[in-house]
């Protein structure tokens, strides 16, 4: 394959802000991700995909039909989201390309302390590619708008090329991933294909078939508010117990900073703190779904023990469940599989298979009856001002996408 239209795609789709808002209860949480949807509908109509959907939850639906005398091959779809992390703001984001990196330290322009050093082994592997990052102000946003970028320009090859053999091809881009609700209300009915594939990940040659099973967890520690002028021997105050509830957690494990690989972790991410109520939210990852409450168990056991401690104050707890390991779901399914790393290896990679250490959209997608394992972006620090990709790793994921559909062609 030649070059496609990709970084020019993702250069644009990264200037849109999109960070989503967990505590807005419109879909999509933000008007910057319906500005994006709006963008990517018109773009798809103007390459070609018919049907092109916009549907009233903020969701962009397109089709590219089976190329000429191609039958009986069954749909596939591929999946990006195109919100940002809340954490991080995503508001005039600034790309730059480095062309060529020769492998000397890149200073971020709007940060003097955002350094990119050949010290990252990921990044020394790179040396001689185009990377993208932002200005060090803000996140890049290629968590996901490399994989949106990437299935748009697949989409675009694939009609532009229709000598290609391939069935139809299903194309779906979500709002609001990053807070959990990116496929909650997602039609699998009416998308009807045997199988999808977010393109939602790390290094050339990934694929992830697992994922964590994950709950959020919001405890609530309840006081007493009065005038601290008089309060002595009569406040109760919940900021204090929260506060000791977080410094009890474990530190030196169960903790994203001290765990990796198939270790799991409590992960105390909000506080909204008032003497009369606090609140802290969790989160709780575990790759066994079981091993969720052994986690919630703990939970529970230090806020009872905080509250002992203080006579009247009380505790509540409530677990919202997020997404279960897709693991438990895709062994059911192994062409689907399969099927990917063909088309990895037919671009010239490696196979890595490994866990995602959270979660994608194909984690509720494949227990809501659309198997959905996760294909490299080629995403780097994500959820960081120091987020970068490469230009070539975008252009191998198109190729996959591309070679993918071949590969169901071939094998139906």
């Amino acid at each position: 394959m030649g070059p496609t239209s990709v970084l020019a795609r993702f250069l644009r789709y990264v200037k849109v802000d999109t960070r989503s808002d967990e505590s807005a209860r419109s879909s999509p949480s933000t008007p910057g991700q319906l500005l994006l949807l709006q963008q990517l509908a018109a773009e798809l109509r103007a390459i070609g995909a018919h049907p092109v959907l916009l549907d009233n939850l903020g969701q962009v639906t397109a089709t590219i039909s089976s190329s000429p005398a191609v039958f009986g091959v069954p749909a596939i779809g591929f999946v990006a989201h195109v919100d940002t992390s809340p954490e991080l703001s995503s508001e005039n984001v600034k790309p730059i390309v480095h062309r060529t990196w020769d492998g000397g330290d890149l200073v971020l322009p709007d940060a003097a302390d955002a350094v990119f050093t050949r010290e990252d082994p990921v990044l020394a592997a790179h040396v001689g590619h185009d990377l993208v990052t932002a200005s060090g102000a803000t996140l890049l946003g290629s968590d996901d708008k490399a994989g949106v970028a990437e299935i748009m320009a697949a989409a675009e090859y694939l009609i532009a090329h229709p000598e290609i053999k391939h069935g139809p091809v299903r194309i779906a881009f979500t709002a609001d991933e990053e807070i959990g609700r990116g496929a909650a209300r997602f039609d699998i009915k009416s998308f009807d294909a045997v199988c999808a594939y977010t393109v939602d990940g790390g290094e050339v040659g990934d694929l992830e078939t697992e994922s964590f099973s994950a709950n959020k967890l919001t405890v609530i520690f309840h006081g007493f508010n009065m005038h601290p002028g008089y309060a002595k021997g009569r406040m109760i105050n919940a900021v204090r117990l929260a506060s000791a509830f977080v410094d009890t957690l474990p530190k030196d494990s169960l903790s994203p900073e001290t765990t990796e690989g198939y270790e799991g972790y409590l992960h105390p991410f909000t506080v909204d703190a008032m003497v009369e109520r606090t609140t802290v939210r969790l989160l709780v990852r575990d790759f066994a779904t079981e091993g969720l409450k052994q986690k919630e168990a703990l939970v529970e056991d230090i806020a009872r023990a905080i509250v002992a401690r203080q006579p009247g104050a009380r505790f509540e707890v409530q677990v919202e469940e997020q997404y279960r390991n897709m693991r438990e779901i895709l062994d059911r399914h192994p062409k689907v599989v399969e099927n990917a790393s063909e088309a990895i290896r037919r671009a010239g990679l490696d196979v890595r298979m490994r866990p995602i250490r959270g979660g994608t959209d194909g984690s509720r997608l494949s227990f809501m009856g659309l198997p959905t394992p996760n294909l490299f972006a080629g995403q780097h620090n994500i959820h960081s001002r120091l987020e970068w990709t490469s230009v070539q790793d975008m252009e191998k994921a198109v190729e996959v996408i591309v070679g993918l559909c071949q590969v169901w062609a071939e094998r139906s």
